[in-house]
């Protein structure tokens, strides 16, 4: 007869009873040290999504890089005088019911401060039926999750942050379209006087070369001043309210410098330079009896004002038949271009009395610039557009995917030319390629796809990312002797790739 069986086990045991360790340690001593192996980049494009970039990306805790300054002191202060803005606002009003509307605004600010200060993790976009809501929250859902201000990349985090801004005043129902950079972007145009008028003065009157000039001393005198006037629309960069936090008047008049000995000097300060070829691309569109230009537009005011002369001078000189500016479709890190700005400037220089100190002359003068530019509107020759795609997190990289028709659009143009910092950054993925990389492989499928249009990147640099550079050695060499020279916006770069624009576009 067999014994019965335990209804339980007991626990395995060594000797005298003890239980067995739950981990087994290895001392590794004896084998070879480990070894600094580096990972194989830029990745492989499989590879490579919003959360993982071509080369490693900027992150906010990265206490090395301009990030982590930007995530934990330039935005909250930011934040800051956005929510000082919103009160004066405030109380300003008399109706109790725009009153108590506005009030939840400030209050959501309030919350989106907390969550930014406290480094929250990043939920979803509240349906405020904006058109790029899909595309946020589908990009939080595949690659964020879980993901803080911190951990998550520098730029999507950044660009995170003004869209939960605008949610703010998006969900309201009388402050849907307040734009709480407003007024800063006017005022900085308003102590911009000296530079304004150093342009309007030059081109209030139409372009002419003189009659006596040969073929040959025409197209010179049209390239010297092409070359001059893409300096001016480059520094003109200088100005962007994001980082002019606590600047002077005398020290923005100083970056705004204009004239032609100051441009002289900067241009060495140009650290890949392909003003030749730029110059080469729009004399051959012109060649071909002309064509379209556009614009990704970067800062409102100044900057706006100095795109706006170059646009002019490409009219005028038949080296561009149209020309588009595109804008962003809500207030958009503090400084860039909306519709309002768009308007505001074009109306203020018709109309306007911002200038209480200016001369007869120079109030005509850029008045005459108004109103041929408002005339270029009603000609179609300029154009202002916005799509919701530049308001996204999303980098460039991924435009022609998850915004086929904007990609479609702009494979249609001669020329796109980036401005600015941001624009670099999203062109680029904001990630620590080598200097030395070329800029058309920085760029990956703004340069490769098929339909990809020429590219342009006029960029006054004011953070980490830098390509475009002949060799490393240039900007190891600035590492050493001008530390913080990635954030200082005293150089630039003009980067120019040939896109495919002959191919199909083909979508999957």
């Amino acid at each position: 007869m067999s014994s019965s069986v335990p209804a339980t086990h007991k626990p395995i045991t060594g000797p005298a009873g003890l239980s067995a360790p739950s981990k087994v340690a290895l001392h590794l001593g004896h084998l070879p040290s480990k070894k600094d192996i580096k990972g194989p980049w830029p990745r492989t494009p499989t590879r490579i999504d919003p959360n993982n970039p071509p080369w490693p990306a900027y992150r906010g805790y990265h206490e090395y890089s301009f990030a982590h300054a930007t995530m934990g002191v330039r935005l909250p202060t930011i934040l800051g005088k956005a929510i000082d803005d919103t009160v004066r606002t405030l109380n300003e009003q008399s109706d109790e019911e725009k009153i108590i509307d506005l009030v939840k605004c400030i209050e959501r600010m309030d919350e989106l401060m907390t969550d930014l200060s406290g480094n929250a993790k990043l939920r979803p976009i509240i349906d405020d039926n904006e058109a790029d809501v899909a595309l946020w929250n589908k990009e939080i859902a595949k690659y964020f999750q879980g993901k803080d201000f911190m951990n998550a990349p520098w730029l999507f985090a950044e660009a995170y942050k003004y869209r939960r801004l605008h949610e703010a005043f998006s969900v309201s129902k009388f402050w849907q379209d307040y734009d709480v950079f407003y007024r800063q972007k006017c005022d900085t145009f308003s102590r911009s006087s000296d530079a304004v008028f150093e342009l309007s003065m030059r081109f209030a009157e139409p372009f002419t070369l003189a009659a006596n000039l040969s073929d040959g001393e025409r197209l010179e005198a049209e390239r010297l001043m092409f070359l001059e006037l893409t300096q001016v629309c480059l520094w003109g960069n200088s100005t962007d309210l994001s980082l002019l936090i606590n600047m002077t008047e005398e020290q923005i008049k100083a970056l705004q410098s204009t004239g032609g000995d100051h441009l002289a000097a900067t241009e060495k300060n140009i650290l890949g330079n392909h003003l030749p070829q730029l110059w080469e691309t729009v004399r051959d569109l012109r060649a071909k009896t002309g064509g379209r230009i556009d614009f990704v537009l970067d800062n409102a005011g100044f900057e706006l004002y100095c795109d706006c002369v170059y646009a002019d001078f490409l009219i005028q000189s038949g080296l561009a038949k149209q020309v588009r500016f595109h804008g962003k479709r809500i207030p958009w890190f503090v400084s860039d271009v909306t519709r309002k700005d768009w308007n505001w400037l074009l109306n203020t220089m018709l109309y306007g009395q911002l200038f209480s100190n200016a001369s007869e002359q120079e109030r005509e003068s850029l008045r005459r610039l108004g109103e041929r530019w408002k005339k270029y509107e009603r000609e179609g020759k300029w154009v202002y557009e916005q799509h919701p795609f530049w308001c996204t997190g999303y980098t460039f990289w991924e435009l022609h995917a998850e915004a086929p028709d904007l990609f479609l659009h702009l494979s249609r143009s001669d020329l796109v030319i980036f401005k600015g910092d941001l624009n670099h950054r999203k062109l680029t993925y904001d990630c620590a390629a080598p200097a030395s990389t070329p800029f058309d492989v920085a760029i990956g499928p703004m340069a490769s796809a098929a339909g990809a249009p020429k590219v342009c990147s006029l960029r006054t640099i004011k953070s980490d990312v830098v390509v475009g550079l002949e060799s490393d050695e240039i900007a190891e060499k600035l590492d050493k002797e001008e530390p913080g020279w990635k954030i200082s916006g005293k150089y630039a770069v003009v980067l120019l790739s040939e896109g495919r624009p002959g191919e199909r576009v083909r979508f999957a």
